[in-house]
């Protein structure tokens, strides 16, 4: 089980401990690029099944990159809306090379 952790600046270095297999990170990092580009094809289309392949396709890479590589159990199933925030942040910072990918 998960610590609760009351704010997101104690969240998000637990966060990172639970991503330290680079192959993890990479899981993520083309599961949430998937999901944007399935967000841009929803704009262009209006199609509502790219929305659904988005949520499919960045939950997806994240969910292999932890039961296959960390062996662990995402913090979304826990502390969803957190966990939300800190892919997006952890995406960001390997986009910009903060966090090797």
């Amino acid at each position: 089980m998960t610590a609760r952790h009351a704010s997101f600046a104690e969240f998000y270095p637990y966060y990172l401990t639970q991503h330290a297999d680079r192959r993890c990170r990479r899981a993520h990092f083309i599961g949430t690029s998937s999901a944007i580009a399935s967000i841009a094809q929803y704009i262009d289309s209006l199609n509502p099944w790219w929305l659904l392949f988005a949520v499919v396709s960045g939950y997806g890479g994240a969910w292999v990159g932890h039961f296959f590589y960390e062996k662990n159990r995402p913090a979304s199933f826990s502390q969803p809306w957190l966990s939300f925030r800190a892919d997006w942040v952890m995406y960001w910072q390997m986009l910009t090379g903060k966090l090797s990918w």
